[in-house]
């Protein structure tokens, strides 16, 4: 019996197979998606520059967010996926925005995290990553290949925490209209702090999800608060009832995210690397004036090794340096570090609530 294509999970393997999905772009040059309707603005960012051209000629290619006030980036009616987004807004402003996501009516966000954090840039400062699902590139310009399916409705918005107008939101959501079959589950996203992390206490990504699904990524933008080498901590999963002990234990920070002994390269600097699965694309180095400590932004994706998970799943990681490094007698040192993390999974709905109310001193890059 012959299958139809529905388009989703799109790679080389199948690109040459037609589909009957419809595809479709929200951008501020067409804010609904609706065929046919793109670039027909008479008002917007880019209407006194083009005032000589007139309808067509780049009118609305950006929005201003005002002060203390969420925004519709997208409100999709199903079924179908979100296949891209790209966006792009100056770096200040990166941890003042939050990103959410709902899918299928739910109350609660399914992804909620501060904009540069989702796109593996949580330090305000520009850093390319070349990784499969996210890509950064010259200069800040934000995308996202995560494939996000829905069946009812598609709701993004973006939240500004600053008391000021942030302008220039450059922004397109791709998606495309199609089946969506019953084994496809839904995508998430979760924003975790601890600053500082309590003494001899574990930083936790996730926990107190519920249901059917498979962890699928981490970003972290660890700041350090003291002067060594800092990645001995391990990272753990618990997974459906562990409590005690988990089910996955990785050896060590580095470790987990694909580097060796202390990432290090000659003369003790830092090797940044970005790859379609890991990297540490960001290394931050004091400079004695504004930047008092040293800051890391790393992401692993689990595209091909996924952690599966039948009924609930925590994740968590320790914060772990040297007392003394000695090898007569080394030892351990808990460390109390900025660890900022996102998580990334995909599960069944209902998903369970973690939706908050984010302020400034929660996010801000200090």
């Amino acid at each position: 019996m012959k299958i139809d294509f529905n388009g989703l999970g799109v790679n080389l393997g199948n690109l040459a197979r037609l589909s009957n999905a419809e595809s479709r772009s929200i951008s501020p040059e067409n804010f609904t998606g609706e065929k046919g309707k793109g670039g027909m603005a008479t008002e917007g960012t880019g209407a006194q520059v083009a005032r000589e051209l007139g309808q067509g000629w780049k009118i609305s290619p950006s929005i201003h967010i005002p002060p203390r006030q969420t925004v519709t980036l997208a409100n999709i009616q199903g079924p179908g996926a979100i296949l891209h987004i790209w966006l792009t807004v100056f770096p200040d402003f990166w941890r003042g925005l939050i990103l959410r996501m709902y899918w299928d009516d739910e109350e609660t966000p399914s992804v909620e995290v501060p904009l540069g954090d989702f796109f593996c840039n949580g330090w305000c400062e520009r850093s390319n990553v070349n990784s499969l699902p996210v890509a950064v590139n010259p200069a800040g310009g934000f995308n996202s290949y995560w494939e996000m399916p829905f069946r009812k409705q598609a709701l993004i918005t973006v939240e500004n925490l600053l008391t000021k107008e942030i302008p220039g939101f450059y922004y397109s959501v791709d998606y495309t209209l199609t089946d969506v079959p019953e084994d496809r589950g839904y995508f998430h996203a979760q924003w975790q702090r601890s600053n500082p992390l309590p003494y001899k206490e574990v930083h936790t990504l996730l926990d107190g999800v519920r249901g059917q699904g498979h962890y699928v990524g981490t970003y972290i933008a660890w700041g350090v608060h003291n002067r060594g080498w800092w990645g001995e901590g391990e990272m753990k999963f618990y997974i459906d009832g562990d409590r005690d002990w988990p089910t996955i234990c990785g050896t060590g920070t580095e470790d987990y995210f694909g580097g060796a002994w202390n990432f290090e390269q000659p003369k003790g600097q830092y090797g940044v690397f970005s790859t379609p699965y890991l990297g540490l694309p960001q290394v931050i180095i004091p400079d004695g004036l504004y930047k008092s400590q040293q800051r890391f932004g790393m992401y692993r994706w689990h595209i091909m090794d996924p952690i599966r998970f039948k009924q609930d799943l925590c994740v968590t990681i320790q914060a772990l340096g040297w007392a003394n490094r000695s090898w007569d007698e080394p030892r351990y040192l808990p460390l109390q570090d900025d660890i900022a993390s996102t998580a990334f999974w995909y599960q069944a709905e209902p998903h369970a609530p973690f939706g908050k109310d984010f302020t400034i001193a929660e996010v801000e890059v200090i």
